[in-house]
């Protein structure tokens, strides 16, 4: 499997983990909330859709939408008629194997391209997973800062303006992202630190109101 395919597939399972979902939703979606697959097309999303079915990760549904609803390209042609009547649903085994691969914190979930998907379902994500992931990438681009930085160091008297201004101009954005992170990694960081201070002082909460009331017991000896 590739790694542009490997993506497609995390992010349709990420999505499918929300509800089911017709192509053409599917698609828009893609389209829209992630970005990286703003030049996908349903000659790629649709093979994908068919080796999760087959891998037992996805079933098809027929939908009980109207086909114009879910697609308004559909009278266009029969195949998109066809394709738009059918619902992808996640399956036991798909939503297990998504919550899998959610846990992986490896070299290529730090990745450009499959950064940004796991971003974009980081609210499934355990903070703990968040952290490694996060400050994984932060430790890839501040390698590829170093490495851009000797490099133009080197390069600088035989560039023209213009090159140059485009290689300052990558390293300042690799530089914002390596800011953004650290916030990130930060936020991360106290809200941890937060939930454990709360998980240490609940217990002291339940002990006080276990101890005994010296209001009406104490009257009656009055």
């Amino acid at each position: 499997m590739s790694r542009r395919s490997g993506v497609l597939e995390f992010a349709v399972l990420g999505l499918l983990r929300e509800s089911p979902m017709h192509g053409y939703e599917l698609r828009k979606r893609l389209n829209t909330s992630l970005g990286v697959f703003r030049a996908f097309s349903y000659g790629s999303l649709y093979p994908c859709l068919k080796a999760l079915v087959q891998r037992g990760w996805l079933v098809e549904e027929p939908s009980a939408q109207p086909e114009e609803q879910l697609n308004p390209r559909a009278q266009a042609g029969s195949l998109a008629g066809r394709r738009a009547k059918i619902v992808y649903r996640l399956t036991a085994e798909g939503k297990e194997h998504f919550e899998d691969l959610l846990s992986q914190t490896g070299p290529d979930t730090w990745e450009d391209e499959h950064f940004g998907v796991r971003f974009a379902f980081f609210g499934q994500t355990s903070r703990d997973v968040r952290m490694r992931v996060l400050e994984g990438r932060r430790s890839r681009l501040e390698e590829r800062l170093a490495k851009m930085r000797a490099s133009l160091a080197r390069t600088r008297e035989r560039l023209d303006d213009y090159t140059l201004e485009l290689q300052r101009h990558g390293m300042e954005s690799v530089e914002r992202e390596v800011r953004w992170l650290t916030e990130l990694i930060e936020s991360e960081r106290k809200g941890s630190e937060r939930a454990g201070q709360e998980s240490t002082r609940r217990p002291a909460r339940e002990t006080g109101s276990d101890r005994p009331s010296s209001g009406p017991s104490d009257n009656t000896d009055r």
